[in-house]
């Protein structure tokens, strides 16, 4: 999946990162190894890191590991909160513990 790295390649995102497919990452998304292709699926509408690695139930860290592969690539945009200086909302705090308890 991450090929035994703990750190990515490219930028260090942060969980609450918006990531979401680009026009290449929607051309090229079946012939992408599972974990890939999974979260191409998902952020054909914008998701935050740690909503990504709740929904496919992998670590955080992998979660982000695999999202900056994936820029690094062109095949998802990655941006700042939509919120800004807010808070994050509940439900997203809900899975990023869950996630961490997980580990």
């Amino acid at each position: 999946m991450t090929q035994g790295r703990t750190r990515s390649h490219g930028e260090n995102l942060t969980f609450d990162t918006l990531v979401k497919i680009t026009p290449l990452g929607q051309r090229v998304m079946a012939r992408e190894i599972a974990e890939r292709s999974s979260i191409l699926r998902l952020v054909a509408t914008p998701l935050s890191i740690a909503e990504i690695s709740a929904r496919i139930g992998v670590h955080l860290g992998i979660s982000r590991v695999l999202v900056s592969d994936l820029a690094a690539d062109g095949l998802v945009a990655v941006s700042e909160t939509a919120t800004g200086d807010a808070r994050p909302d509940l439900s997203t705090l809900e899975r990023l513990l869950n996630d961490l308890q997980a580990y």
